[in-house]
This record gives structure tokens, sequence and C-alpha cells, in this order.
């Protein structure tokens, strides 16, 4: 019954998670089966981060810079991104800016989730520490998919040169929020909080903002107004 508790908290803050950002999205809700295939996804990609991370580690070593920016969240990050490129970008679902956050925090949250139950299996985790993990760990791959689905948003509806910069921001923005936060677990040992909790903070400030701007450019934005109006 213990070991049921501790799975069931260790899945909940990511279903949690995907439930607020996806009822964030004010005017146009992206399809259950969509969200769904997306989320399985990122439970799958949890088998090659795994098997690139170890190849990477013998051939890198586990210096705390290499494996905190390139080998953990380079890794991570760059298979959300090819995910969400590959199997969203030209998608006919993908219609407006905030869908590029909803399938972001979505494929994020898959892996997050088997990430969360594999350390609460293996490691025998009390509740209290699945609690601060779903305040951390979880609710940080959540808030690296929201800035990697803003700039996804915004390369999709742009042109030109606009189109290939924000793809660029959309891997490294997220890649260098990830990196910084490893990088504070791996180096910073007595009052790491004391830095975690000012980068969460801002995290969470800046991805609302986010989700507030994602928002206010979408297209369907004016019909509801219209339909407001009319009744």
């Amino acid at each position: 019954m213990l070991l049921f508790s501790i799975i069931a908290s260790a899945v909940a803050p990511g279903i949690a998670l995907l439930t607020f950002f996806y009822l964030k999205d004010k005017y146009d809700a992206e399809p259950i089966h969509m969200v769904i295939r997306i989320f399985l996804l990122g439970l799958l990609i949890v088998i090659p981060v795994m098997i690139i991370q170890r190849g990477l580690t013998l051939w890198l070593g586990q210096g705390p810079f290499v494996q905190s920016f390139f080998i953990s969240a380079g890794v991570e990050e760059l298979l959300k991104w090819i995910v969400l490129y590959y199997i969203i970008y030209n998608h006919v679902e993908f219609d407006e800016p905030y869908d590029g956050i909803v399938y972001a925090v979505t494929v994020s949250l898959g892996f997050a989730t088997v990430e969360n139950v594999m350390y609460a299996w293996y490691s025998h985790a009390s509740i209290g520490t699945m609690f601060i993990r779903a305040l951390l760990p979880v609710s940080g791959h959540a808030l690296f998919g929201v800035i990697m689905g803003y700039y996804f948003g915004r390369a999709r509806f742009s042109n030109g040169v606009r189109t290939k910069r924000f793809l660029v921001y959309s891997l490294l923005t997220p890649l260098l929020f990830h990196g910084t936060y490893d990088l504070i677990l791996a180096t910073v040992t007595d009052y790491w909080l004391w830095l975690m909790i000012p980068l969460m903070v801002i995290l969470w400030y800046g991805g609302m903002g986010k989700v507030t701007r994602a928002n206010s450019r979408s297209p369907f934005r004016f019909l509801k107004r219209e339909e407001e109006v009319n009744t």
C-alpha cells in the first residue's frame, strides 16, 4: 500500500501540471487524443535518452559542466525538440501559438513522469521526497517545456529568418535553464536552495508571462470576442 502511494505521488504531479497548462488554452483547446499521443511519446523517449546519456558519459566523462549542459539537459531537451519538430510542428492541429506550449509541456511531463516513477521505485523514496520532486524537477520540466513551446509557437507563425531564429531559441533557451538547474544540483551542496528557489521563481514568472503572450497571439481570440458580443 505504501509503494502504491509513492508511485501515485510520482505520477500525480505530472498529470496535475499537464491539466493546469492544458486548461490555460483560452481559445481553442487541443484534442485529447493528440495530447495523450504526445504524452506517450514523452514516456518513450526515456529509453533513447538513457542510452545516449550512457554513451556520452563514457565518452565525455562526468564533469559537472559537461554532465549538466550536454549529457543531461542537452540530450533531454534535444530529443523533446525532435519529437515536437517532426510530429507537431507542421501538424494541422498546431493552429495557434499556445499549442506549442501545450505540446511541449506534454512531451516534457511525459518524460518527467517516467523519470519520477523510476526514481521512486529504485530509491524507495518517501512521500516527503516525492513532494519536493513535484516542486522542483517535475515543475522544472514543465517550465522548460513552456519556454520551448513558446518559441515553437513564435516560429510556427513567423516567416523567413525569424522562423529560424525562434526555432534556435526553442532549443537553446530551455537547454540553458535546464543546464543551470542541473549544475546547481551538481556543484552546490549546502545552500543549493538559496540558488534553486530564485531560479524556480524566475521560471514560473517568465513561464506564466509566456502563457499570457502566447494566448494573446491566438487568431481565435477575435472569434471568441465576437461570440461573446453576439450572446
